[in-house]
């Protein structure tokens, strides 16, 4: 058997696989990139025996996890740290700081999203729902060996210059994305977008079988309220869609107060194709069509307290049954792009906000795991991250927690996980290592 080949069992005094129980003294045995089995140590070692497999073992005394899935960054403004060393009253307020630093010269977009990459791995994170406006930055998850999504950004577009040749830049951009990993459109917010291309870019990309990630719920301006002239009243039905409103904001120039959510799920944006970004600012009803549509919101709470934004109401998601993932936004709105910073931080929101059952840290741990994978479609299927699962791709977080009870584990995990993370691996090739950097 060539060394490629070579079997390699990962044993730990406890191993989380998310999709089943957590084991004490585990393993997981990996060939090549893919999970061969996961179980008890010694049944692990017994079954390679049986079947006269040869192996190497590397124990690690601590918790093995799969690897983490940041559900929302921007690798590509991992330079830009300085905007995010203030707090800021509001999304217009962070914004016109983000822009001064944005519009200067000389940015290396690809330095930047390869040492956000780096992070990344450093952090336990192996997939990433990356979102990237400028063409420099697209190769960066490919080029660090991660799995996840680059989503190509659409921002600005409005429906005059919505042309046969502009949809056509958005294909060639988007069949251009380096693979390995996956690709897909992000339409900006439809704050930021006229009503045609949030209207037909979905159909763009489910037409070439990808992906849709929208900011969405994020800024003040996008929450529901009571309208005029009967076109947003209770719930936020009536006829507004009647008035062929060029966009979102030209709505709210007219005093009508559907939310944002109602909006775009009007225009066919949402699905299970799609996942969004942030999603503070919804009501009992934007939370149950996210639902009836299957889509998936990535909370970042840490960009969120940044910017001078509410906190997502966390609480009332897991309480509904909302699906959801976390994801650290980029360092020019966030401290670090430590995905556990945030679902600490999640864990301590969701107290706050009076959720009391006793499966938090399991459901908050799930997910930065499971539910990231989730929200990119990733969760399933032959390439499937998230998880320790016989076939899985062998992505695998090794951190220095405690280990001598299972439940004190998994809650300093989630509670206190941030800077644990000691050894990355990427469908079986090592990644990070804090012995080597």
């Amino acid at each position: 058997m060539s060394s490629q080949q070579e079997i390699v069992v990962y044993s730990a005094a406890l191993v989380f696989p998310v999709t089943s129980p957590r084991i004490a003294d585990g393993a997981v045995a990996v060939l090549g990139k893919r999970i061969l089995h996961v179980g008890d140590r010694r049944w692990v070692l017994e079954a390679l025996e049986e079947r006269g497999a040869q192996y190497r073992e590397e124990h690690w005394d601590g918790v093995l996890a799969p690897g983490l899935v940041n559900g929302h960054t921007h690798l590509q403004y991992t330079h830009m740290a300085e905007v995010a060393n203030r707090n800021y009253r509001g999304f217009d307020d962070w914004g016109d700081a983000f822009d001064a630093v944005y519009e200067r010269v000389g940015h290396d977009w690809a330095a930047a999203a390869a040492d956000g990459a780096a992070l990344s791995l450093a952090a336990g994170v192996t997939a990433a729902a990356d979102v990237v406006t400028d063409r420099e930055a697209l190769s960066a998850l490919h080029t660090a060996g991660m799995h996840g999504i680059a989503y190509w950004e659409v921002y600005g577009a409005d429906n005059a210059g919505w042309t046969n040749e502009a949809k056509d830049a958005v294909r060639e951009q988007i069949r251009s994305i380096p693979s390995p990993p996956g690709a897909g459109v992000s339409p900006h917010a439809p704050y930021s977008l006229d009503v045609q291309p949030l209207l037909e870019l979905p159909d763009i990309v489910r037409e070439e079988g990808l992906r849709l990630h929208i900011h969405l719920a994020e800024a003040h301006m996008e929450r529901e309220f009571d309208g005029i002239d009967g076109y947003a009243g209770p719930g936020g039905h009536g006829s507004w869609p009647s008035l062929g409103a060029d966009s979102f904001r030209a709505l709210r120039s007219h005093g009508i107060g559907v939310s944002s959510t109602q909006f775009v799920d009007h225009l066919g944006v949402l699905g299970p194709d799609c996942h969004i970004a942030h999603g503070v600012y919804v009501s009992a009803e934007d939370r149950a069509l996210l639902r009836a549509r299957g889509t998936s919101v990535a909370l970042c709470p840490r960009s969120n307290e940044v910017i001078g934004l509410d906190m997502p109401p966390v609480a009332a998601y897991l309480r509904e049954g909302n699906q959801i993932a976390v994801g650290t936004d980029s360092l020019s709105s966030s401290p670090s792009l430590d995905l556990l910073a945030d679902v600490g931080k999640l864990y301590r929101v969701a107290r706050d906000q009076g959720y009391r059952g006793d499966d938090l840290h399991q459901r908050l741990f799930g997910a930065a795991t499971l539910g990231g994978a989730a929200a990119l479609g990733l969760h399933v299927g032959k390439n499937r991250i998230g998880q320790l699962g016989v076939g899985a791709m062998a992505d695998l977080a090794f951190f220095d927690v405690p280990t001598h009870n299972p439940d004190v584990a998994l809650a300093e995990l989630v509670e206190a996980g941030a800077g644990r993370a000691r050894r990355t691996i990427v469908a079986g090739v090592e990644k990070y290592n804090v012995t080597s950097g």
